[in-house]
C-alpha cells in the first residue's frame, strides 16, 4: 500500500523536521554504497548556453559523489522536445536509464518497469510532497512519479492597458467579456490571447472548463472530456469571446502559447494565462502587469473558487539496473531542500516539497513574486497523469480542441470526437 500522510498531523511532521529520502533496504545486484555509476536522462530546462540545466547538475553530482565516494552520477541532458520518445526507445531496448526527469511516467508504471516511492523514500519523505502533487504522480494508492518541480497558472493582465480602458480586474466571465470589449475599443491588439494551437492549447483548454466546473476527469478519475460542462464552456467562448472578435486577429487554433506570450512581453495583449516565469519576463521588461485568479462563469457566480491548472515534471526510478539503494542516496541529495529550491528559482518554478516551498524569500526559499502561484498550486488539480493514455489524449485535444471556437466549429461535435478517441486509447492500452 502507498504510505500516505496527509492533513495536520503530516503537516506538522513536515515542518517540524527536514525530510530525508532513504533507501528502504537493497535488491539482489543494488549498487552499494561506494561503487558504481548511475545514469540519469533529465530533460533541459534552459534554453541557452548561459540557462542550461548542465550548471545545476555538474555541481549536484560533483557535491553527492563527495559525499558518497565512487558512487558517479552520469546525467544527459535532453530536449523537452525529445525527452519522452528518447527515454522510450532506451526502454524499449532493454537500455533504461537508472533514473528519468520528463513530463509524464505513467505509461512506465503501467509496465511495472518502475520502482514504487515507498521503495525508495522513507514515509516522512513520502509525505513531504504537496498533496495534489502526490495524488497526480500515483497511480491508485502507489506513488511511481516522483514530483520534482511545477507551476501553476494565474490570469495576467497588462495593467496600464487596464487603467487606459478604465477596467479592472474580472471575477466572472462576464466581467472578462466586457473588459476584453473595453480593450477592444481601446484599440488592444490581443484583447483576450486565447492560445489554443497546438503547441499547449490542453493548458488553455483545463483551465478554461475548470472555471466552470468541468475538467477533464470526473471524481473517480475516468475521462469526461465531453461532458455538459465542457460543451457549454467551448459554446460560450466561440459565442461571447471568439465571435465579437474579442481574443485578437489570430484564431485560438492557430494561436500558440509562444506567440502569445511574445505578444504579451510586446504590450499587445491585454489579458491571457501564465505561469511565474512570464510573470517576471514582463516585469523586467518593465511591463506593468498583475495576477489574478481565473474569473469563474457566471453560472458559478464570483464567490466560487474553482482550482486552477498546476502542472508538474516528474523523477522515476527504473528498476532494470536493480540500483535501488544508490537511487535512493542520491534521490535523498537531490530533494533536500536547498537542491530543490536553488533548481526551482533558478527557472522560476516551484518546489514540489512542503519543506522546500514553505521558507519564501532567502538564498534557500523561492521567490516572493512567486507565492501567489505556490498558494494556487496547494489546491490545482492536475492533468491525469497517471492515466497511462494521457500522452495519446492530450495529443488528440491539442491538435483538435482549437477547432471547437473556429467560425465553423462544433463544440459538442469536437468534444465527442476527443472522447471517442481517447476510449478508443483505453481500449488499446
Amino acid at each position: 500500500m502507498r504510505r500516505r500522510i496527509f492533513g495536520a498531523p503530516a503537516t506538522a511532521v513536515v515542518l517540524g523536521l527536514l525530510a530525508s529520502l532513504t533507501g528502504c533496504g537493497a535488491d539482489s545486484g543494488d549498487t552499494a554504497d561506494g561503487e558504481g555509476t548511475l545514469q540519469l536522462v533529465a530533460a533541459e530546462y534552459g534554453d541557452n548556453p548561459a540557462t542550461s540545466s548542465k550548471a545545476f547538475w555538474d555541481k549536484v553530482t560533483t557535491d553527492f559523489t563527495a559525499a558518497h565516494p565512487g558512487i558517479k552520477v552520469k546525467v544527459d541532458l535532453r530536449p523537452w522536445a525529445d525527452i519522452d520518445r528518447e527515454v522510450s526507445r532506451m526502454v524499449k531496448a532493454g537500455k533504461a536509464p537508472d533514473m528519468a526527469l520528463m513530463g509524464s511516467y505513467s505509461d512506465f508504471a503501467a509496465q511495472g518497469k518502475l520502482y514504487s516511492a515507498d521503495e525508495l523514500l522513507s514515509v516522512t519523505a513520502e509525505a513531504n510532497f504537496l498533496e495534489p502533487l502526490a495524488e497526480a504522480g500515483s497511480v491508485g494508492s502507489t506513488l511511481y512519479g516522483l514530483p520534482f518541480v511545477a507551476s501553476s497558472r494565474l490570469l495576467f493582465y497588462n495593467d496600464t492597458l487596464f487603467e487606459k480602458a478604465g477596467i479592472k480586474a474580472p471575477k466572472t466571465w462576464a466581467d472578462l467579456k466586457a473588459d476584453a470589449q473595453a480593450l477592444k475599443n481601446k484599440g488592444v491588439k490581443f484583447p483576450y490571447a486565447m492560445p489554443l494551437g497546438p503547441e499547449e492549447a490542453h493548458a488553455e483548454a483545463l483551465i478554461w472548463e475548470l472555471s466552470n466546473g468541468g475538467g477533464y476527469a470526473d471524481s473517480s478519475g475516468n475521462y469526461s472530456l465531453a461532458s455538459d460542462q465542457n460543451i457549454k464552456t467551448w459554446s460560450w467562448v466561440k459565442e461571447q469571446l471568439v465571435a465579437p472578435g474579442l481574443v485578437g486577429p489570430v484564431a485560438p487554433s492557430k494561436l500558440n502559447r509562444a506567440d502569445a506570450f511574445a505578444e504579451f512581453l510586446n504590450g499587445n495583449v491585454g489579458m491571457l494565462n501564465g505561469y511565474p516565469s512570464l510573470l517576471h519576463e514582463a516585469r523586467a521588461k518593465g511591463i506593468k502587469v498583475n495576477a489574478v485568479p481565473m474569473p469563474v462563469s457566471d453560472t458559478l457566480g464570483a464567490g466560487e473558487t474553482p482550482p486552477t491548472v498546476g502542472v508538474a515534471d516528474w523523477m522515476m526510478a527504473f528498476k532494470q539496473n536493480g540500483n535501488r539503494k544508490a537511487i535512493g542516496q542520491f534521490l535523498d541529495f537531490v530533494y533536500q531542500d536547498k537542491n530543490l529550491s536553488e533548481f526551482a528559482n533558478r527557472y522560476h518554478l516551484l518546489p514540489s516539497t512542503t519543506s522546500a516551498s514553505r521558507a519564501l524569500g532567502g538564498s534557500n526559499g523561492i521567490d516572493t513574486n512567486d507565492t501567489q502561484f505556490l498558494t494556487a498550486l496547494r489546491g490545482a488539480q492536475l492533468y491525469p497523469v497517471n492515466d497511462p493514455t494521457w500522452v495519446t489524449v492530450s495529443d488528440n485535444i491539442k491538435r483538435n480542441i482549437g477547432r471547437a471556437v473556429d467560425p465553423d466549429g462544433n463544440p459538442k461535435a469536437v468534444l465527442e470526437d476527443i472522447a471517442t478517441k481517447a476510449t478508443a486509447a483505453k481500449k488499446q492500452h
